[in-house]
């Protein structure tokens, strides 16, 4: 049985005035049913952990190095992610891959170290809106999906998110039977790779423009164990409901 999971991906926002939102969704959900994930900037992660104590929510980062260390001025480690005090990063989003031209290759570089260093990885693929237009979007995310995601991937280690990057901050969300017909799609290439045991525990995620208002939808697609949010996860009064529409799903 999958365990839902719902990830806040806070982008490059959030000072330590701003950790009081977490503090108070860990009060919200002090004994959740589903598995929280966040995601805030890099230099929050160390003071994130303490501000969050004891509490079940799990703090990832945003990106990491494909090495373990070395002369990469400005870049972040695996290794150092974990010893601040994450347990997951997110990998190949698309403003990743659109404004740092990263490649799925290069996604999968880094998903092979962070997982070697004990990270769960979340792996994100979508289409653009060219690609959606010309009807092409299960063939971009078959690449994608194979091109990305390492041999040594696990029900474990590894989450697949898929954000159409023309639903991203935009208010516009796929048809359920859109979104359904790509998580699908997912699963069988995931049990096809993997065989069913493995491509049946990975953890499936929806993201762009997730809202307390549309969860409850999202959350009834099949294949859909959860989601990957962005703007909404950066106040907890915005957040916690899509938790609950998880947990009530």
């Amino acid at each position: 049985m999958r365990r839902k999971l719902a990830a806040g991906n806070w982008k490059m926002n959030g000072l330590r005035a701003g950790l009081s939102e977490m503090q108070a969704l860990a009060e919200a959900h002090a004994t959740p049913t589903v598995d929280i994930l966040l995601c805030p900037p890099a230099t929050l992660i160390a003071p994130a952990r303490v501000t969050l104590g004891g509490s079940p929510i799990a703090l990832g980062g945003q990106d990491c190095h494909a090495e373990t260390s070395g002369a990469f001025t400005g870049d972040v480690s695996a290794e150092m992610l974990k010893d601040a005090g994450a347990r997951a990063v997110i990998l190949g989003h698309s403003e990743r891959r659109d404004l740092h031209r990263e490649t799925s290759e290069e996604v999968r570089l880094k998903a092979n170290r962070a997982q070697a260093a004990g990270l769960m990885t979340v792996i994100c693929l979508g289409e653009s809106a060219f690609q959606r237009e010309a009807t092409n979007t299960l063939d971009i995310i078959g690449a994608q999906l194979s091109l990305s995601v390492p041999d040594s991937s696990t029900g474990e280690n590894l989450v697949v998110a898929y954000e159409p990057i023309w639903a991203i901050g935009s208010g516009q969300v796929p048809s359920p039977e859109q979104i359904g017909e790509v998580h699908t799609f997912m699963r069988a290439r995931l049990e096809h790779r993997f065989g069913s045991g493995v491509g049946r525990s990975v953890r499936l995620l929806y993201g762009g423009s997730v809202k307390g208002e549309n969860a409850a939808e999202i959350f009834s697609i099949p294949d859909v164990d959860g989601a990957l949010v962005g703007g909404a996860s950066l106040k907890a009064a915005d957040f916690s409901p899509i938790v609950t529409a998880l947990e009530e799903a």
